[in-house]
């Protein structure tokens, strides 16, 4: 296993749509070893997620790693060829942070509830249907599959500060529950 240097915004890598793996690619041993790195890069920097664009493979594989309750952990979920069906458009607003965009959060409203429909490691289909904050990480991640950055998606509006330095947040933008929004940090 290996960490991988992360591409950061700005790298043509992350504005394609990466290309889907064949059931023999995904069943080989190159692709079980790319995995392993994705994950030892993940937890490197402190992710709950990481597509293979963001290790500068354009390929349409990511991993989530979001553990919704300590009592009952699951393993990290490995994405292969996803597809995303919205189950419900009304929208919620986390502040996102990414491992491509580093030090920058932005306020970005997602729909919150879809499916997703994928090929595991060992080629086999699966759906997950995520609402709620695993919504948004799916999509945050699932993005950078079609060339999407978070940023992309942050809604500008005057007198607005929808972008803010981590540090920055921090100090003044910390969501409060009124607000109803919350963090993610990918």
């Amino acid at each position: 296993m290996a960490i991988r240097k992360v591409a950061r915004m700005g790298h043509p890598v992350l504005r394609l749509k990466a290309r889907e793996l064949t059931r023999e690619e995904i069943l080989s041993s190159d692709t079980v070893k790319f995995v392993n790195d994705l994950l030892e890069t993940m937890n490197e920097y402190g992710g709950i997620g990481i597509a293979a664009p963001q290790v500068h493979e354009s390929l349409s594989l990511a991993i989530i790693d979001y553990q919704e309750d300590d009592e009952n952990p699951v393993p990290p979920t490995i994405i292969i060829n996803p597809k995303i069906t919205v189950l419900d458009e009304k929208t919620q607003g986390f502040w996102e942070g990414c491992l491509s965009v580093p030090e920058i959060r932005g306020l970005v409203y997602r729909p919150r509830k879809i499916q997703v429909d994928f090929l595991d490691l060992e080629a086999k289909p699966k759906t997950i249907i995520a609402e709620g904050f695993l919504a948004t990480v799916f999509q945050h991640e699932l993005d950078h599959l079609f060339g999407v950055l978070f940023v992309d998606r942050v809604e500008f509006s005057p007198g607005k500060s929808p972008i803010a330095f981590t540090e920055e947040y921090s100090r003044y933008l910390t969501p409060r529950e009124e607000d109803d929004i919350g963090e993610l940090d990918d």
